[in-house]
């Protein structure tokens, strides 16, 4: 970065190249194995074609806050944090059979048509999706080891790579194993704690963190300020899930409520409601033809007026909000660069409150 000004769109511009090489070499190399593996390659190169590129950002302050100046090398290791989203969001996309994402088919959806009229092409097409998500971890911690940083800084980091996997795993583990459970918000953020909290901004943060050499109380600030915002953040998207403009979220609204997930927005609207209300919800949430578009649309409309009657939405607003503020405190708390603090403040905000 030619400056210490935070500039979001140059550092994506950054971070987008080298993904795109990265996984271009990558697909081309897959691709020459066999030509009928032409398809796959093209939806892992597609697969990380979009994003704001928050984790890799997180990363990478977490290694400037921490004393150290730019470096390319960092910004490889930084973009290896999207591939894990990436892999995270075909396999979850696959679990939650959504349809769409940034407004395209998801993964196993494009690949359906790689399969022509074979039989059991809805199958084979989930599995090919699983595949792509699996090879796209491999390749983050390909990209993450080859970055170019020193081998001594890698080390210092390689353990939370571990803890990542694991914990992201668990908390995809948790919404399957909760789904169709009793609404419960504890539950409901714990899930949203384990599946994206922690990977999205205290993982990539302590990262960075460790690879700059950050001492134990630089990163217990880290995880004071991730945490929290890393909870906001998937409140907000539960929000947009099912208030958004899907032309804008790029996401179906229906998938969370049609799929029953354990959101803490369903969670508080369960807690809040009485016992009328409540039978009400169970005849909507028993149909499985919620849809955001066509006659069922009614039944989605139902859904939100009765999370708005009883003010559940603005008890999620809430929820965001105090998180933020307990992330900005602990930032305040922090003995970091002003451009670094300048920068991670802009970033909880990018995180917590998109207007889309």
């Amino acid at each position: 970065m030619a400056s210490d000004r935070w500039e979001p769109a140059a550092f994506k511009v950054r971070v987008d190249e080298v993904l795109r090489r990265f996984v271009a070499e990558e697909a081309d190399a897959f691709a020459a194995i066999d030509p009928v593996l032409a398809s796959v390659a093209e939806n892992l190169e597609a697969a990380v074609a979009d994003g704001k590129r928050l984790r890799a950002a997180f990363c990478y302050w977490g290694w400037r806050a921490a004393g150290q100046p730019d470096s390319d090398a960092l910004v490889r290791a930084a973009a290896s944090m999207e591939l894990v989203h990436a892999a995270a969001v075909v396999h979850d996309d696959l679990i939650d059979d959504s349809p769409l994402r940034h407004g395209r088919p998801t993964t196993h959806v494009a690949l359906r048509g790689a399969l022509g009229n074979r039989p059991d092409a809805d199958g084979a097409a989930r599995s090919l999706a699983m595949l792509v998500g699996d090879l796209l971890m491999a390749l983050a911690g390909q990209l993450f080891a080859t970055s170019g940083l020193p081998a001594a800084y890698l080390v210092r980091a390689r353990p939370l790579w571990s803890l990542m996997a694991r914990e992201l795993i668990a908390g995809e583990c948790l919404e399957i194993l909760r789904t169709g459970a009793g609404p419960d918000t504890a539950v409901s953020l714990k899930v949203i704690r384990y599946k994206t909290a922690k990977y999205t901004v205290e993982q990539p943060l302590l990262i960075g963190g460790l690879l700059a050499g950050a001492g134990s109380r630089l990163r217990e600030g880290y995880s004071a300020y991730g945490l929290p915002l890393g909870e906001a953040f998937q409140l907000r998207d539960d929000l947009l899930g099912l208030f958004g403009d899907p032309d804008h979220t790029g996401k179906a609204n229906a998938d969370d409520v049609r799929g029953r997930r354990p959101t803490a927005l369903l969670a508080e609207t369960w807690r809040l409601a009485g016992e009328e209300e409540r039978e009400s919800l169970r005849a909507l949430l028993s149909r499985d033809d919620l849809d955001s578009e066509g006659p069922d649309a009614r039944d989605l409309d139902a859904v939100r007026e009765v999370m708005c009657r009883l003010k559940a939405p603005d008890r999620i607003e809430a929820m965001i909000s105090a998180r933020v503020e307990e992330a900005l405190d602990a930032l305040h708390g922090l003995d970091v660069p002003t451009p670094s603090a300048t920068a991670l403040t802009a970033l909880a905000h990018s995180a917590a409150v998109r207007l889309f």
